[in-house]
């Protein structure tokens, strides 16, 4: 019997060495953005507190108005009632409009100061307690159900996907230079977005690069309104950060520019959209050069597997890049609500491998118990250090003196030489 045409035969894959491929970026500004910092800075606000704490925040961003919602839990916030502490909601208002003020809304339809605030967060629901948390001689299982994918690539160096890793520093250096004052004529929202051109899977030449930023009014010019000179002023400087971010010779005669293509952009971030919580997962991991799970990482504390399984997940996958054990990796794992363990561990090497995935598979879980109480032990994920991932990546960033981004770390790399030699 003939197997269906629509069925492959032959599993091997078939990898293409020369393509294009784009990511994007989004600013602090970005009203999902303003969103994530928002959520986040509450779940700090909370571990700072009692680092055995419990979030699910969602924050909306509009004109002139943040709206929370979720389940919270946290000793110092609220008491084993369910009464909220002293001054708990006053600090929650405080940590909202700090958040705003520091990415640099002044502005008439959304400012930190004068914006409408309404806190709906409420205790956490006791059944969902019960199924998570660690009781007699039941582990602390997961927070939810889902699937959590890591991913690592020697595209750069620090492992990232190129694409989207020169999207995220064109937009922090343009927000470096917007709060130093060098940049008067720029303003919180931003995207950018970056085409490379790749040749024996290597990144070589950028074919497009777009940033449409929010500006300070008439640096715009299109249809024969708005300021021509100031627009300029306003292009030569993107273009520049453009050569500065890609490295030498990726920007060439032949690469197409878009700075601003529909023109004026004065009214931006919330005011110009509303935001909410999670609506940037591909920004925040790999710009769609790795699968996905679903699940989004900001307002949700690491007991929550969308978060800590995925910083574990890309904690394991950049030490396998990092040990040479591969040049590209994928890792997925797999959880139950209330189930401490992985129900499964997948390992795809992308034919990039000089040790087999099974392998792998089967020594990954004995380096890191990858149990929720596991995961948080070794990445120390129980701290404050949350609102600094929710912009400009949770991935491809520096490990910090405080404990933020310590998936990001390779010091699992002689252990993995070890265990597969």
């Amino acid at each position: 019997m003939c197997a269906p045409a629509f069925l492959a035969t032959d599993r091997t894959p078939l990898a293409r060495s020369s393509f294009l491929f784009t990511s994007e970026s989004v600013s602090e500004g970005h009203p999902d953005k303003v969103a994530d910092q928002i959520s986040d800075a509450v779940v700090d606000l909370f571990l700072s507190k009692d680092p055995e704490a419990r979030v699910a925040c969602e924050t909306l961003t509009t004109t002139q108005l943040v709206v929370l919602a979720g389940e919270v839990r946290g000793l110092g916030m609220i008491d084993r009632d369910g009464n909220w502490a002293p001054g708990a909601r006053e600090e929650i208002q405080t940590v909202v409009r700090e958040t705003v003020r520091r990415i640099g809304y002044e502005q008439e339809g959304f400012h930190w100061q004068n914006l409408h605030f309404e806190n709906h967060l409420h205790p956490q629901s006791s059944q969902i307690a019960q199924g998570v948390d660690a009781s007699g001689n039941k582990d602390e299982g997961a927070g939810d159900q889902g699937i959590m994918f890591g991913y690592a690539t020697d595209e750069t160096p620090d492992l990232m996907p190129a694409t989207l890793y020169y999207s995220h520093k064109i937009l922090e250096r343009m927000a470096a230079d917007r709060h130093a004052g060098t940049a008067p004529f720029l303003e919180p929202d931003a995207k950018s977005q970056v085409t490379l051109a790749y040749e024996n899977e290597m990144p070589v030449r950028a074919t497009a690069l777009v940033v449409s930023t929010q500006h300070a009014p008439d640096y715009y010019w299109h249809d024969g309104a708005g300021d021509p000179e100031k627009y300029a002023v306003l292009r030569d400087y993107v273009i520049g950060v453009f050569h500065d971010i890609l490295p030498p010779g990726f920007v060439t005669d032949a690469t197409v520019i878009h700075v601003n293509p529909t023109g004026r952009f004065e009214i931006g971030g919330p005011d110009g959209d509303a935001g909410v919580t999670g609506r940037k997962i591909i920004v925040d991991t790999y710009g769609g050069a790795s699968p996905h799970g679903g699940g989004a990482f900001s307002g949700k504390d690491p007991t929550k597997v969308d978060r800590s399984a995925a910083y574990i997940t890309r904690y394991l996958a950049k030490n396998v890049v990092a040990a040479g054990l591969a040049r590209r990796c994928t890792i997925q794992l797999s959880y139950a609500i209330g189930v401490a363990e992985p129900l499964s561990v997948y390992v795809d090497l992308h034919g990039t491998g000089s040790v087999a995935e099974s392998v792998l598979e089967t020594v990954l879980p004995q380096l890191v118990r990858l149990t929720l109480r596991g995961i948080r032990t070794h990445l120390g994920l129980n701290k404050p250090i949350y609102q600094r991932s929710a912009a400009y990546g949770h991935f491809g960033r520096q490990p910090d003196d405080e404990g933020g981004f310590s998936w990001e770390k390779t010091d699992l790399v002689e252990a993995l030489k070890a265990a597969v030699a």
